[in-house]
């Protein structure tokens, strides 16, 4: 067995229906355990993100916070997330990101509070928290509590890399390569010192740089995709109609520029919560260290 069919066979199983299960499972218990507070409780949460009050509690606001968080979601997330959800899962995966992203709040609502609760303040006076403060504090037994602490700290850096970093990197680097002809080389470079720049000053670097590009990159994104949907707003409703539609049939075939999709009900919600978890970072544990 090769390395590209290992990994192929080892990323079947990841995204197979157990981690789906796992996934939107979790999502659920917790929105009914939590009698859909992250629900019912949403406008007060964007109020107070907005609000001034004071900060003295953190090295960062709650605005700077979300920005954090959402600085790896809106645009690379939604769109190649998005796109790769629809080429590989059909249409219909979008119903399925948008029930994982509806159940994902209360996941994300319930990994941040834990992360604020059991978060502490490092030698140098800066707090630290996360999961892994989470697993180590929150756990009855410390040893399996500061094992797991451990696997996911390890495990996190690794996927940094991947879904953290090298999709962004790629899109960024693919994209100008296209449009201006710039080399790949020359893009990352460029992004790696930028990167730098942010990064070596801290927490209250990035959340003061991450307040200011995400509103406007937001907003772009926002009032690109409003343009689009307005341009082609006849078709919208056959469009919505074949995304319902193929969510939830057994098999459905739809028509496209590149040609015929075949999926599944299954092969549409397992693209459609994959990308999803991709998209709004529910479950991974790395929105709660921003938080």
């Amino acid at each position: 067995m090769d390395f590209v069919t290992l990994m192929a066979d080892i990323n079947d199983f990841v995204w197979g229906p157990v981690m789906l299960a796992f996934l939107v499972g979790t999502g659920i218990f917790l929105t009914i355990r939590l009698k859909f507070l992250p629900w019912r409780n949403l406008p007060y949460a964007l109020k107070m993100i907005v609000s001034k009050r004071d900060n003295s509690a953190g090295d960062i606001s709650p605005f700077q916070s979300l920005m954090t968080a959402l600085s790896a979601t809106v645009g690379t997330g939604n769109i190649v997330g998005v796109s790769t959800a629809m080429v590989l899962g059909g249409p219909g995966a979008l119903v399925w990101m948008w029930i994982s992203a509806a159940f994902g709040l209360s996941t994300k609502y319930g990994e941040s509070v834990l992360a604020v609760k059991y978060r502490k303040t490092n030698s140098v006076g800066e707090m630290a928290g996360g999961p892994m403060y989470a697993m180590k504090y929150g756990f009855g037994n410390k040893a399996i509590g500061s094992a797991l602490a451990g696997l996911f700290a390890l495990f996190a850096v690794c996927a940094s890399f991947g879904i953290g970093n090298m999709t962004q990197a790629n899109s960024i680097s693919s994209a100008f390569e296209a449009s201006l002809g710039l080399s790949p080389v020359v893009v990352g470079v460029i992004l790696v010192a930028c990167c730098l720049a942010v990064l070596l000053r801290g927490i209250r670097s990035i959340g003061a740089v991450s307040s200011v590009i995400v509103p406007a990159m937001a907003a772009f994104y926002f009032v690109a995709a409003m343009i689009v949907i307005v341009v082609n707003a006849s078709a919208l409703p056959a469009g919505i109609a074949e995304i319902f539609r193929m969510a939830f049939a057994p098999d459905a075939v739809a028509g496209g520029v590149g040609g015929s999709i075949v999926a599944s009900m299954l092969t549409s919600m397992r693209w459609g919560i994959a990308r999803g978890v991709f998209s709004n970072e529910a479950g991974l544990g790395s929105a709660p260290i921003a938080a």
